[in-house]
């Protein structure tokens, strides 16, 4: 139990920081972006919040295998394969999380409008200077939002990482697949006890992104 919540932890810190580095730049561009290649870029970073994960995890197995379009790479790059392995499972979490950093900060960044980064720009702050001294500072609300989200989601996540890792003890043998097992085995106990903090921490995570949220709007009001 303890090495598959140290390997879920990690997953979900390591994937959190890389979409904060994905996320938070892409939700910006597609704040500023009101053609029909935005939304339709949009949309395609969206579709995980629909698909199926076995879905999901279906077409990265195939994308990360030997076997798949980026084998050759892999082959130069001395990997035999991604699937089934830990970074395999981040490059997994990061796709299927991925909306869920992307809509709150880009709702966050529509939500200032163009008035502060216009000021900025008045005063001579270059467009880097800009996003980082005044849009980022204001739409921390929606980035706090995300990051929440994503640890949470990513610690839950069954589906994807269960078609991309398997259950290989140690190395992709997450807690969602140990509570899983829990059952296939008729372990009630086991299982109902991890559930059960599983469960208690989905709760928090919620809350404390309401909590979040509240104190953002009074901050603005």
């Amino acid at each position: 139990m303890w090495p598959a919540i140290k390997l879920s932890l990690e997953l979900a810190t390591v994937t959190t920081l890389l979409l904060l580095l994905l996320g938070v730049p892409l939700a910006w561009m597609l704040a500023r972006c009101h053609g029909w290649w935005g939304e339709t870029l949009a949309a395609l970073v969206a579709l995980p919040m629909v698909l199926p994960p076995t879905v999901i995890g279906f077409y990265m197995l195939i994308l990360l295998g030997p076997h798949g379009p980026l084998g050759p790479l892999l082959a130069r790059l001395g990997l035999h394969t991604l699937a089934f392995s830990f970074t395999g499972l981040v490059i997994g979490s990061v796709v299927y999380s991925l909306p869920f950093m992307v809509q709150p900060v880009r709702h966050a960044f529509r939500a200032l409008g163009p008035g502060p980064w216009e000021a900025a720009l008045t005063l001579r702050a270059g467009p880097l200077d800009a996003f980082w001294s005044v849009a980022l500072p204001l739409a921390q609300g929606g980035i706090l939002t995300g990051a929440i989200m994503c640890f949470a989601h990513t610690l839950g996540e069954f589906g994807v990482v269960l078609m991309l890792g398997g259950d290989i003890p140690g190395r992709t043998e997450v807690l969602s697949i140990v509570i899983f097992n829990a059952v296939d085995n008729l372990q009630w106990a086991e299982a109902g006890r991890l559930a059960a903090g599983m469960a208690g921490f989905s709760f928090l995570a919620v809350l404390a992104m309401f909590l979040v949220e509240k104190r953002v709007s009074r901050l603005r009001a």
